[in-house]
């Protein structure tokens, strides 16, 4: 009886220690509810995920170093025309400060809502790996529907024109 423990309790520590290593990986998949973030704009304005809802939210995670966001930024402009008085909120969020990106943008100009200092809203968006390190590629596309679910995620270059069609497909759907 002692040894059937003894097992038992050796399976039930490995068991905990597979579950623990499972939960600190994250994965957003197509379907999952998005996370829910607060964050201030690059304007001053206070951006609340929650108070979006019933809105498609396109969310590109960016960087001034980036040369392919660099070369993605007139093509993602020419998105917020296109859906400009429609229910589609665009936020382009970067982990770099104030001081870093407004130069950038008098020489580039991104007219999506800018989000500065956004590392902690990209660690919910961020695939993980068991060792809990970041795995995002930029620059990082991410959709969420009107009820508040990711509707589609992409990474790299070129994606405009897909995201453009999954923008009319969202809307079309809703």
């Amino acid at each position: 009886f002692g040894l059937s423990k003894m097992r038992l309790t050796s399976i039930l520590m490995t068991l905990l220690l597979v579950a623990a290593g499972a939960a600190a990986q994250q994965q957003l998949r197509i379907g999952n509810p998005a996370p829910e973030f607060t964050a201030q704009s690059l304007e001053g304005s206070v951006i609340d995920s929650k108070a979006l809802e019933g809105k498609v939210i396109v969310m590109t995670f960016w960087s001034t170093r980036c040369a392919v966001c660099h070369s993605e930024i007139p093509k993602l402009n020419q998105l917020v025309e296109r859906y400009r008085g429609k229910d589609v909120v665009f936020l382009a969020l970067t982990m770099e400060n104030n001081v870093r990106i407004e130069p950038y943008l008098k020489k580039n100009p991104f007219t999506f809502d800018i989000i500065p200092n956004s590392f902690g809203v990209l660690l919910k968006f961020a695939d993980m790996d068991a060792g809990g390190r970041v795995n995002m590629g930029y620059p990082a596309h991410f959709l969420i529907s009107r009820s508040g679910e990711i509707a589609h995620r992409t990474y790299g270059f070129d994606k405009a024109s897909n995201l453009d069609a999954q923008i009319q497909r969202i809307l079309a759907s809703e």
